[in-house]
C-alpha cells in the first residue's frame, strides 16, 4: 500500500490530497528516511509524521484493505509516540478551554442589544445620582 493511502486509512489526514501534501514537503519518514507519496509500506515500518508540531511516531502491523474506524487502529499499528508529547498536547487543548468554551464566540445580535440596554440604564443612573448631587450642592 501507498504511505499517502496508509496515512489516510490510519487517520492521521483527512484526505489523501493532504498526506501527499506531507510527504511532498518531507513530514513524513520511514526508518528516518523522507519519503514520497508513492512510496510502498510494508509491515513492520517505522513511520515518523509530523503534524501540528507534534512528531507521531508508529510502526505497521499489518496493512488494512481499507479506511479504518478510529477504534480499529490498534490492531494494525502499534503507537511509539512519546507519551509526554501526548501529555502536552492534552495540557494545550485544556488551556485553550478554560479562556474560551466551546460554542462562545462573537455575541449575538441579541446579546449584543441587552449588552447596549444595561450599559444605557448605567450611563442614566450615573446622570441622575450627579444630577442629585448637584442640586444638593446648591442649597
Amino acid at each position: 500500500m501507498r504511505i499517502d493511502k496508509l496515512l489516510w486509512c490510519f487517520r492521521y489526514f483527512k484526505t489523501r490530497t493532504l498526506a501527499s501534501k506531507a510527504c511532498k514537503d518531507g513530514k513524513v519518514t520511514i526508518l528516518g528516511n523522507k519519503v514520497k507519496s508513492s512510496r510502498e509500506v510494508y509491515s513492520g515500518d517505522k513511520i515518523c509524521v509530523r503534524r501540528n508540531q507534534i512528531d507521531y511516531e508508529f510502526l505497521i502491523l499489518d496493512i488494512p484493505k481499507s479506511r479504518l474506524g478510529a477504534k480499529l487502529l490498534d490492531v494494525y499499528r502499534k503507537d511509539l509516540t512519546d507519551p509526554e508529547t501526548l501529555e502536552a498536547i492534552k495540557m494545550r487543548k485544556s488551556a485553550q478551554q478554560y479562556y474560551r468554551e466551546k460554542g462562545e464566540g462573537r455575541p449575538t445580535k441579541k446579546d449584543r442589544r441587552d449588552l447596549d440596554e444595561f450599559f444605557q440604564e448605567d450611563a442614566q443612573d450615573i446622570n441622575e445620582q450627579d444630577k442629585n448631587q448637584q442640586s444638593k450642592e446648591e442649597e
